[in-house]
Protein backbone atom coordinates (compact mmCIF):
# COMPACT_ATOMS: atom_id res chain seq x y z
CA UNK A 1 0.00 0.00 0.00
CA UNK A 2 2.64 2.31 0.79
CA UNK A 3 3.89 2.07 -2.75
CA UNK A 4 0.63 3.40 -3.96
CA UNK A 5 0.50 6.29 -1.78
CA UNK A 6 3.89 7.03 -2.52
CA UNK A 7 3.24 7.03 -6.47
CA UNK A 8 0.26 9.08 -5.72
CA UNK A 9 1.88 11.69 -3.76
CA UNK A 10 4.40 12.20 -6.47
CA UNK A 11 2.05 11.89 -9.56
CA UNK A 12 -0.76 13.85 -8.14
CA UNK A 13 1.98 16.51 -6.20
CA UNK A 14 3.60 17.43 -9.42
CA UNK A 15 0.02 18.02 -11.29
CA UNK A 16 -0.65 20.15 -8.05
CA UNK A 17 2.33 22.57 -8.02
CA UNK A 18 -0.09 24.67 -9.96
CA UNK A 19 -2.68 24.93 -7.54
CA UNK A 20 -0.93 25.27 -4.30
CA UNK A 21 1.94 26.65 -5.07
CA UNK A 22 2.30 29.05 -8.25
CA UNK A 23 4.91 30.60 -6.54
CA UNK A 24 7.29 27.54 -6.54
CA UNK A 25 6.46 26.41 -10.21
CA UNK A 26 7.44 30.41 -11.32
CA UNK A 27 10.66 30.53 -9.40
CA UNK A 28 11.48 26.60 -10.32
CA UNK A 29 10.84 27.71 -13.88
CA UNK A 30 12.93 31.02 -13.35
CA UNK A 31 16.29 29.31 -12.04
CA UNK A 32 16.07 26.37 -13.97
CA UNK A 33 14.62 26.76 -17.76
CA UNK A 34 11.01 25.95 -18.73
CA UNK A 35 12.89 22.83 -20.31
CA UNK A 36 14.80 21.39 -17.46
CA UNK A 37 11.23 22.37 -15.46
CA UNK A 38 9.17 19.79 -18.37
CA UNK A 39 11.84 17.19 -17.68
CA UNK A 40 11.79 17.07 -13.98
CA UNK A 41 7.70 17.88 -13.87
CA UNK A 42 7.71 14.59 -16.70
CA UNK A 43 10.35 12.59 -14.40
CA UNK A 44 8.38 12.59 -11.43
CA UNK A 45 5.25 11.96 -13.09
CA UNK A 46 6.53 9.31 -14.38
CA UNK A 47 8.24 7.70 -11.22
CA UNK A 48 4.63 8.05 -9.56
CA UNK A 49 2.78 6.80 -12.35
CA UNK A 50 4.93 3.21 -11.90
CA UNK A 51 4.82 3.62 -8.58
CA UNK A 52 1.11 3.72 -8.11
CA UNK A 53 0.15 0.97 -10.90
CA UNK A 54 2.63 -1.35 -9.14
CA UNK A 55 1.73 -0.10 -5.65
CA UNK A 56 -2.00 -0.46 -7.08
CA UNK A 57 -1.22 -4.28 -8.11
CA UNK A 58 0.55 -4.80 -4.72
CA UNK A 59 -2.10 -3.55 -2.48
CA UNK A 60 -5.05 -5.82 -5.09
CA UNK A 61 -2.95 -8.67 -3.43
CA UNK A 62 -3.81 -8.35 0.76
CA UNK A 63 -7.46 -6.44 -0.28
CA UNK A 64 -8.73 -4.44 2.51
CA UNK A 65 -12.63 -4.31 1.75
CA UNK A 66 -14.18 -1.04 2.88
CA UNK A 67 -17.68 -1.69 1.07
CA UNK A 68 -19.34 -4.19 -0.93
CA UNK A 69 -20.86 -2.40 -3.70
CA UNK A 70 -23.71 -3.98 -5.48
CA UNK A 71 -23.51 -5.91 -8.86
CA UNK A 72 -25.61 -3.62 -11.20
CA UNK A 73 -23.35 -0.32 -9.88
CA UNK A 74 -20.72 -2.70 -12.39
CA UNK A 75 -23.26 -1.29 -15.24
CA UNK A 76 -23.58 2.10 -14.02
CA UNK A 77 -19.75 2.59 -14.14
CA UNK A 78 -19.54 1.26 -17.87
CA UNK A 79 -22.32 3.92 -18.43
CA UNK A 80 -20.68 6.24 -16.47
CA UNK A 81 -17.17 5.49 -18.40
CA UNK A 82 -18.80 6.14 -22.19
CA UNK A 83 -17.70 10.17 -22.50
CA UNK A 84 -14.34 9.53 -20.61
CA UNK A 85 -12.23 8.57 -23.60
CA UNK A 86 -13.92 11.20 -26.34
CA UNK A 87 -13.55 13.86 -23.57
CA UNK A 88 -9.59 12.87 -23.13
CA UNK A 89 -9.24 13.33 -26.85
CA UNK A 90 -11.32 16.42 -27.16
CA UNK A 91 -8.72 18.52 -24.44
CA UNK A 92 -6.61 17.79 -27.18
CA UNK A 93 -8.54 18.21 -30.09
CA UNK A 94 -9.91 21.93 -30.00
CA UNK A 95 -13.85 21.67 -31.09
CA UNK A 96 -17.15 21.96 -29.66
CA UNK A 97 -16.73 19.15 -27.17
CA UNK A 98 -13.66 21.67 -25.38
CA UNK A 99 -15.36 24.55 -26.21
CA UNK A 100 -18.72 23.17 -23.97
CA UNK A 101 -16.89 21.04 -21.30
CA UNK A 102 -14.36 23.84 -20.93
CA UNK A 103 -11.13 21.51 -19.50
CA UNK A 104 -12.58 18.62 -20.82
CA UNK A 105 -9.15 16.49 -19.55
CA UNK A 106 -10.87 17.28 -15.60
CA UNK A 107 -14.11 16.20 -16.42
CA UNK A 108 -12.78 13.00 -17.80
CA UNK A 109 -11.01 12.52 -14.76
CA UNK A 110 -13.69 12.96 -12.25
CA UNK A 111 -16.01 10.54 -14.55
CA UNK A 112 -13.45 8.15 -14.58
CA UNK A 113 -12.69 8.41 -11.01
CA UNK A 114 -16.30 8.51 -9.84
CA UNK A 115 -17.09 5.32 -12.01
CA UNK A 116 -14.26 3.58 -10.59
CA UNK A 117 -15.62 4.37 -7.00
CA UNK A 118 -19.03 3.08 -7.53
CA UNK A 119 -18.26 -0.55 -8.99
CA UNK A 120 -14.87 -1.05 -6.54
CA UNK A 121 -14.69 -1.02 -2.83
CA UNK A 122 -11.20 -1.71 -1.77
CA UNK A 123 -8.88 0.52 0.48
CA UNK A 124 -6.79 0.50 -2.39
CA UNK A 125 -9.50 1.65 -4.94
CA UNK A 126 -10.57 4.41 -2.65
CA UNK A 127 -6.99 5.77 -2.14
CA UNK A 128 -6.47 5.75 -5.91
CA UNK A 129 -9.91 6.78 -7.98
CA UNK A 130 -10.85 8.75 -4.51
CA UNK A 131 -7.69 10.49 -4.70
CA UNK A 132 -7.90 11.36 -8.49
CA UNK A 133 -11.41 12.67 -7.97
CA UNK A 134 -10.30 15.02 -5.44
CA UNK A 135 -7.50 16.09 -7.41
CA UNK A 136 -9.69 16.60 -10.04
CA UNK A 137 -11.88 18.30 -8.33
CA UNK A 138 -9.17 20.61 -6.48
CA UNK A 139 -7.68 21.87 -9.86
CA UNK A 140 -10.93 22.51 -11.36
CA UNK A 141 -11.86 24.98 -8.61
CA UNK A 142 -8.59 26.19 -8.57
CA UNK A 143 -8.49 27.15 -12.32
CA UNK A 144 -11.76 29.46 -12.18
CA UNK A 145 -9.72 31.62 -9.46
CA UNK A 146 -6.16 31.57 -11.53
CA UNK A 147 -5.62 34.69 -13.72
CA UNK A 148 -3.77 32.63 -16.45
CA UNK A 149 -4.10 29.25 -16.44
CA UNK A 150 -1.80 26.88 -18.30
CA UNK A 151 -3.44 25.47 -21.39
CA UNK A 152 -1.66 21.76 -23.11
CA UNK A 153 -0.28 22.00 -26.13
CA UNK A 154 -3.31 20.76 -28.79
CA UNK A 155 -3.66 20.30 -32.43
CA UNK A 156 -5.25 23.15 -34.36
CA UNK A 157 -8.88 23.95 -34.18
CA UNK A 158 -10.38 22.05 -36.94
CA UNK A 159 -14.32 21.45 -37.89
CA UNK A 160 -13.52 17.54 -37.77
CA UNK A 161 -11.61 17.34 -34.15
CA UNK A 162 -14.98 16.54 -32.41
CA UNK A 163 -16.08 13.51 -35.12
CA UNK A 164 -12.31 12.56 -34.41
CA UNK A 165 -12.51 12.46 -30.46
CA UNK A 166 -15.71 10.64 -30.06
CA UNK A 167 -15.52 7.95 -33.01
CA UNK A 168 -11.35 7.30 -31.92
CA UNK A 169 -12.99 8.18 -28.27
CA UNK A 170 -15.71 5.04 -28.46
CA UNK A 171 -13.23 2.61 -30.32
CA UNK A 172 -10.46 3.15 -27.12
CA UNK A 173 -13.66 2.46 -24.97
CA UNK A 174 -14.98 -0.45 -26.92
CA UNK A 175 -12.11 -1.95 -26.79
CA UNK A 176 -11.33 -1.74 -22.98
CA UNK A 177 -14.90 -3.02 -22.27
CA UNK A 178 -14.57 -5.91 -24.87
CA UNK A 179 -10.93 -7.20 -24.03
CA UNK A 180 -8.61 -4.44 -23.11
CA UNK A 181 -9.58 -3.59 -19.37
CA UNK A 182 -9.52 -7.51 -18.49
CA UNK A 183 -6.16 -7.64 -20.43
CA UNK A 184 -4.11 -4.83 -18.50
CA UNK A 185 -6.06 -5.11 -15.04
CA UNK A 186 -7.32 -8.50 -14.43
CA UNK A 187 -11.38 -7.61 -13.99
CA UNK A 188 -13.50 -7.36 -16.62
CA UNK A 189 -15.77 -4.34 -16.39
CA UNK A 190 -19.05 -6.44 -17.46
CA UNK A 191 -18.08 -9.58 -14.97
Amino acid sequence: MSLLIVGLVLFLGVHSVAIFAPALRAGTIHALGEGAWKGLYALVSLVGFVLIGYGFGLARQTPVILYSPPSWLRYVAVILMLPVFPLVLAAYLPGRIKTAAKHPMLAAVKLWAFAHLLANGMLADVLLFGGFLAWAVADRISLKRRSTPQAPPTAPPGRWNDAIAVVLGLAIYALLIVSGHARLFGVSPLA
